[in-house]
């Protein structure tokens, strides 16, 4: 794609980038892609340097693994987020190893990551953006372990449930036991059970097509 086609994107998602000069805007974009990755493909593998994504549409879910291959989702990112982690090349600091999968059809803005750690070394706006936006992510990645380490289940499942209503709009969480079991980095069976029991009750309903939010209110407490 041209330079036309990139370079409204990176105007909006980059605060810097009419700070730095033409030339190195140029190469940025000389050095973009954009891909369209198919649900369940692996987009970053560890700590290789896949390069800067931009999330144009669709949904990535970013994850850490152990040696035994269980996995903890970080977060997920949706249209209009923007990830650092795939680009260790930029962030020396990165030391750990982060996994990117398309969780739907996704299609994405990818900027070279060497690309863009040279353009970096020039311009300390784009440096200081980069380390914003990590720190950013740090923050999150951080109220995921807290949650995951001294938060009991049925807190946890409601901060998910409000969380994931609020950004959709939606009163139905459209997502199955096992996927609301990967992002929270529990197990299926726990999650199972921890529903039933909020379905008893009669703040949720379960279905086939996910799980339908009945009583916000009482939800919004158990989150508290």
């Amino acid at each position: 794609m041209s330079e036309d086609v990139f370079d409204p994107i990176y105007k909006e998602s980059f605060p810097f980038w009419e700070k730095i000069p033409d030339a190195d805007r140029e190469y940025i974009c000389q050095n973009s892609h954009h891909i369209i990755y198919p649900k369940g493909k692996n987009i970053h593998n560890g700590s290789e340097c896949s390069g800067v994504i931009i999330v144009r549409s669709g949904s990535l879910r970013l994850y850490i693994m152990s040696d035994e291959g269980k996995d903890i989702t970080l977060y997920r990112l949706h249209a209009g987020d923007l990830c650092m982690l795939s680009a260790s090349c930029v962030l020396d600091a990165i030391t750990f190893e982060v996994f990117v999968d398309a969780e739907q059809d996704s299609q994405c803005c990818v900027i070279s990551g060497p690309a863009f750690a040279a353009v970096s070394e020039r311009n300390q706006d784009i440096r200081i953006f980069a380390l914003e936006a990590a720190v950013s992510r740090f923050s999150d990645v951080m109220w995921v372990m807290q949650q995951i380490l001294f938060m009991s289940m049925d807190k946890r499942l409601a901060i998910f449930l409000s969380d994931e209503s609020a950004r959709t709009g939606l009163d139905t969480i459209a997502l199955t036991q096992g996927q609301i079991a990967r992002y929270m980095g529990s197990a299926r069976e726990v999650v199972s059970r921890m529903l039933k029991y909020f379905a008893s009750e009669g703040i949720v309903e379960v279905s086939r097509g996910g799980v339908t939010i009945l009583d916000k209110k009482r939800l919004r407490t158990l989150t508290l």
